[in-house]
């Protein structure tokens, strides 16, 4: 083996990059070691990633500092998408690139206004957070800009159907200390779209920590043919935090048309009350979710996002066969 392994016991690490081949692993001492995948793991079958940002790992290091993956941990949970075509331009629906691997939540930062918020994209987020059995965080930032009870109104219904949503401003320091706390000990994904002020926010919660994660996306953003990664930047709270562009266009991995009622909090207490087993919730007689709907306890616009949604998977169904 190269270098030649020098310490007899494995070191444990977490690994904190991976890019092309290469994963930064940072050890229990404080040492970050480059180490890469020997060849008795890479010949085993996956349909997803050896290694990823996130995993717990075993590694054995070498005389020249390099390090080899000896062993990986069973991961608790995993963010995670289908996997891009060589193309770009579709997706391999039997294929699992994970973008972060044993995250503790996730946080999906949207601006009240400048620019306004897309919910439906918000609607998709939580699926996928669902999905992942990865506990989601809303946080709503540039709260000065709103008018009074603006904020709350539009994001009113995410609370009452149980995520926690903070409400920030860089600006006047609203919120940071909840968020920081939130952020505390944890490894987060922190995702949100161009514009919601994420990096003058994460700056207000730690000093350079929004630079710091912006140089990171910049870096993984630079072209089409440049190999994209995560990584996790240390907080001095304790605990980690990912930015993850992959998830802006995330098409979720394995997931099933008629799964997707499962993945909206609200509405899937009410698909054992459907006359159909196998009930799209559209047109069918005697749908709880279209009483609920009608009814006002299911929000007309959430709705919408789950039958956007439900023919966005229907039509991948369809291409896959």
């Amino acid at each position: 083996m190269c270098g030649g392994i020098y310490l007899n016991e494995p070191v444990a690490g977490l690994v904190v990059k991976a890019q092309s081949g290469f994963f930064t692993v940072e050890t229990e001492d404080g040492r970050r070691i480059i180490c890469q995948i020997p060849g008795r793991l890479k010949k085993e079958k996956q349909d997803t990633d050896l290694v990823a940002a996130g995993d717990w790992v075993k590694i054995s290091i070498n005389k020249d500092g390099s390090g080899v993956i000896e062993s990986v941990e069973v991961r608790k949970r995993v963010l995670s998408r289908a996997r891009p075509a060589p193309d770009k331009r579709s997706i391999l629906s039997d294929q699992e690139q994970v973008l972060v691997a044993n995250p503790d939540q996730v946080v999906l930062v949207f601006s009240v206004r400048q620019p306004r918020p897309s919910l439906r994209k918000l609607d998709r987020f939580l699926v996928v957070a669902e999905m992942n059995e990865l506990p989601a965080v809303v946080c709503v930032n540039k709260i000065d800009l709103a008018e009074p009870g603006e904020t709350k109104a539009l994001f009113r219904v995410y609370e009452e159907i149980g995520y926690p949503v903070i409400y920030t401003s860089a600006v006047n320091g609203d919120g940071v200390d909840e968020l920081r706390d939130r952020l505390r000990e944890k490894i987060s994904v922190l995702t949100g779209s161009s514009g919601v002020g994420k990096t003058s926010l994460l700056n207000a919660v730690q000093p350079g920590l929004g630079r710091r994660i912006r140089e990171v996306s910049r870096a993984t953003e630079k072209g089409l043919h440049t190999t994209r990664y995560i990584e996790l930047v240390p907080l001095d709270v304790g605990g980690y935090v990912a930015d993850t562009p992959g998830i802006r266009s995330l098409a979720v991995f394995d997931l099933e048309p008629g799964e997707l009622d499962g993945y909206f909090r609200e509405i899937e207490p009410l698909v054992a009350n459907c006359q159909f087993s196998d009930c799209t919730h559209r047109h069918e007689p005697n749908c709880a979710v279209l009483a609920a709907v009608a009814d006002g306890r299911v929000s007309p616009e959430r709705y919408d996002s789950y039958l956007r949604l439900r023919e966005e998977h229907e039509i991948l169904e369809q291409d896959a066969y």
